[in-house]
This record gives structure tokens, sequence and C-alpha cells, in this order.
């Protein structure tokens, strides 16, 4: 924080803010917050429906839950430059959209939606077909091992629909709109994935595996919801 500030102060980046030019504006700061709001109910939906995967995982002992958390550790790890390519994406549709220029802002989405494919796809490559390697540089522990490696090859499966959703829902927030991403979270995550990742892992005799599964089809039916209404352009309405 205070390198980023002090670059921003010294003329060393593209934009140069002088102390003196810094002041408090109310009514900007409230349209702000007004602004977050969506975007802080939005990650708390995501956030809250992994704490109850979390649990819903422990019941079938701590070899299980060790093999969930070490996967998506290195899950997260991987998807970091995804995250990268779907933050641009949102930044390049907020800079067109400013600039009156909505088709372009169309088209920076799908290249990087594009190119997010072709990366995380490439990555679900080498988890798929290389997932107990990977997991056997963190932990030697048979149990922990193949409970590792089964989470992170099922959810890999949906890795090319990850790459879209990401970069599709970014957008959304670049745009400003918040409330379309987090009213497909509440569908995906809390009507859809949880009661599949239950009915799977205590009604139809997959116990873990079927949480995994029910992520992979939850991120992928997020993926396919936000693309479909992404199509619809609503988006480019948007005004802040």
């Amino acid at each position: 924080m205070l390198l980023q500030l002090w670059l921003l102060t010294h003329g060393k980046s593209r934009v140069v803010v002088h102390l003196n030019q810094l002041r408090l504006l109310p009514e900007l700061m409230m349209r702000m917050v007004r602004m977050s709001l969506g975007g802080m109910f939005q990650y708390l939906v995501g956030v809250s429906s992994w704490i109850v995967l979390v649990r819903m995982t422990a019941v079938f002992g701590s070899a299980a839950i060790a093999g969930y958390t070490l996967a998506l550790r290195i899950i997260l790890f991987a998807l970091l430059p995804s995250w990268g390519m779907a933050n641009a994406g949102a930044t390049l549709v907020g800079q067109n959209l400013g600039a009156r220029k909505p088709d372009r802002a169309e088209k920076s989405v799908w290249m990087a939606g594009f190119y997010n494919m072709i990366f995380l796809g490439l990555v679900a490559v080498v988890f798929i077909g290389f997932a107990r390697p990977v997991v056997q540089i963190f932990t030697r522990d048979t149990e922990v091992v193949q409970m590792a490696s089964t989470t992170l090859r099922t959810i890999a499966y949906g890795y090319v629909f990850y790459a879209w959703g990401m970069v599709i829902v970014q957008a959304f927030n670049g745009a400003g709109d918040t409330f379309t991403p987090t009213v497909l979270n509440l569908i995906c995550f809390w009507a859809w994935q949880l009661p599949l990742a239950w009915f799977l892992a205590f009604h139809a005799g997959m116990a873990a595996n079927g949480i995994f599964v029910a992520i992979a089809v939850a991120q992928s039916t997020l993926a396919l919801a936000a693309m479909a209404v992404f199509r619809r352009g609503k988006w480019k309405e948007q005004r802040i």
C-alpha cells in the first residue's frame, strides 16, 4: 500500500496524484459504497458456499478434508493468471463503455475469455493427466494424495467453462452491474451447487466425490448462464 502511494504521488506511474489534490467528495463516496454493496454480497455468496462444502466434506473424515483443502490451494494458485485476465477484461469493459464504445468492450471480453480458455485448458490437461504427481509434491500420505488427486482431477474437467465464467462475471462488474453476477451466484451456488452436493454426497452414494462433481457442474452452469445473459447486452446500458 505504501509503495503504491509513493508511485502515485511521485510521478512514477501513468496516473499521478498529488497530495494537495486529495479531498473528500461525500456524494461520490456514497455512490461508490452503494455500488460496492452488490459486489460485497456477490463474494459473500461464493465464500459462504465454499464454507458449507468444507463442512460437508468434513463428514467423510480427516483425509477427505485434508485432501480437499490441499487441492483447493493448488487450484487457487493455478487460477492466479486467470484472475489477472478476468480483471483485465473488466478494466477494458469499463474503459470502453466510458469511451462510448460498447462494441469494443464486448469484443474485449470475448478475446479475454478465449485466451483464458486456452490457458485453463492447458492447466486442465496437466491436472487431469498428472494430478497425483502434482499432489505428491506437497504430501506423501496415501489417503490424502488419493483424495486431493480426485478433487483436482474432477474440478479440472470444468476448467474450460470456468475460464469464460470468470471473465464474463468480472465484465459485468467492470460495467458497474454488480446485481447480475450476484443473482447468478445465488442461483448457481446456493440454489444449485449446495443441494446438488448434498444429494450426490449423501443420497447418491458418491460420498466426497459427489461434492467435487457438484463444484464442477455448478461452476460450468454459472459460466453458461453468464454467457447467455451477457449476450443479451443489457450491461451496455449500465450507467454509473
